[in-house]
């Protein structure tokens, strides 16, 4: 028998899309959230609209913690869940193609991965009561019930290894690196894997992560989709059934990210076509009081595409760049502040200069009125298309989640960007970022 369910479900998606960015504009966003009697926390956005959900499940797990000498850790442990499942019950053991094929009979996704900050694993699946409890308890099983089978780490390890190799000899992998290491030091924010820590990973470490990493109590579930509160709390409490029940004892602190002393340029030989130039700095905390200001004011100076600052001077006015840019990476610590560029090995001099005048006098006098309200109309203007879709949705939920901000958020956010004035960007920008001391590196230019 044909089925037209996912044409029909396809379709369903394509209206949601189209109406969701009106909707946004139009009303607020609810958010629902509670605590279960296992610890973790739940955040709800109802979305009936279309019969799928998305869900997000975040763990304190991230490549923060990863051992000194095994950078890459947790994102190994959280990829590896898709190499099989144990037996449980009246449920067989599922090898990996066996998982796999099991997904795919579903038209559901499930997968894991660790940024700096925390271990994720998202689903998606479509609501249909059949389908859904048949995705959830998969779902549990593959984050519960985790094989990691030394055979399969084995065959994958030298995959890696000679991938790892491949990216050394990109430019901007190392010109990336490099950047990484001088602006984090010895934070884990810098770490990086390298051929002797993969080879240091083994299975038994697999395993004893994700036995005392992945705790009920320590989840942060953010989900998106057609369920009302009722099932999103049975659904979270079957994704979560197969994961030790706690109790969760606070985890060591991480230090935070030093600020840089002094100023610091490395200069790397690299026969490329292009000079890679990247200069910065760690930058702030997602919770900073100044995210909003910093957000606004990084759009005029190089975060806005042809508008910003750095494009006109650098690329429009004297053409020595096909693109520059500029942007903070804000997480649980300092990210890093980032401004690059690539350009001709010969003039990668002179676009350095041009960038740290026009950094060092933004930092000095703020924007004009002109570019802020520019900016605010761009930002305002755009912000429903960080919406339009169930999955960008989610992304916002999840960030609420896991930095603490307020349930209004995403109600607020508009009013947050137009209450801004110049003084409050040149103020924020002169306590965040020092011109003066900031890191360079630049490959491949004399």
């Amino acid at each position: 028998m044909i089925s037209f369910a996912p044409v029909y479900s396809f379709a369903l998606r394509l209206l949601g899309v189209a109406l969701l960015p009106c909707a946004v504009a139009q009303a607020a966003i609810p958010i629902a959230h509670w605590t279960q009697a296992s610890g973790a926390r739940v955040y709800l956005v109802e979305s009936p609209a279309i019969a799928m959900v998305d869900v997000q499940i975040d763990f304190d797990a991230g490549a923060r913690r990863d051992p000194r000498d095994k950078p890459g850790l947790a994102n190994l442990m959280a990829n590896g869940t898709a190499y099989g499942v144990k037996a449980r019950g009246n449920a067989a053991a599922l090898d990996e193609n066996a998982l796999s094929d099991a997904w795919a009979d579903l038209g559901a996704s499930f997968g894991g991965n660790a940024s700096n900050d925390r271990l994720s694993f998202t689903l998606r699946t479509l609501t249909y009561p059949d389908l859904l409890e048949q995705a959830v308890g998969l779902a549990a099983r593959q984050m519960g019930d985790p094989v990691y089978p030394e055979a399969l780490w084995l065959r994958d390890r030298p995959k890696m290894i000679a991938s790892l190799k491949e990216a050394n000899t990109r430019p901007a992998t190392i010109a990336g690196r490099a950047f990484a290491q001088a602006v984090y030091g010895d934070h884990p924010y810098g770490a990086e894997s390298t051929e002797e820590s993969l080879n240091r990973i083994s299975v038994a470490d697999l395993r004893a992560l994700h036995a005392s990493a992945l705790k009920a109590c320590g989840a942060r579930v953010s989900i998106v989709g057609a369920v009302n509160r009722a099932q999103a709390d049975a659904l979270v409490t079957r994704l979560l059934a197969h994961l030790p029940a706690g109790p969760c004892e606070a985890l060591p602190p991480v230090p935070e990210v030093a600020p840089l002393g002094a100023a610091s340029e490395q200069r790397i030989g690299f026969a490329s076509a292009q000079a890679h130039v990247l200069v910065g700095q760690p930058g702030i905390a997602r919770n900073s009081p100044d995210f909003f200001a910093l957000t606004v004011g990084n759009h005029i100076l190089g975060g806005g595409g042809f508008t910003a600052r750095l494009t006109e001077e650098v690329r429009e006015k004297r053409g020595l760049t096909y693109s520059v840019y500029s942007y903070f990476a804000p997480g649980l610590h300092a990210g890093a502040f980032t401004i690059g560029l690539q350009t001709r090995p010969d003039q990668a001099q002179q676009a350095l200069d041009l960038v740290r005048e026009v950094l060092t006098r933004f930092v000095e006098s703020g924007p004009t009125e002109k570019e802020l309200q520019a900016a605010k109309d761009n930002l305002i203007g755009g912000f429903a298309l960080r919406l339009d879709s169930n999955r960008k949705l989610l992304d916002n939920v999840g960030n609420i989640a896991w930095n603490n901000l307020p349930l209004d958020y995403l109600e607020t956010w508009t009013t947050q960007v137009q209450k801004l004035t110049v003084d409050d960007i040149r103020a924020a920008f002169a306590r965040t970022l020092q011109p003066q001391k900031m890191a360079t590196v630049v490959l491949g230019a004399p």
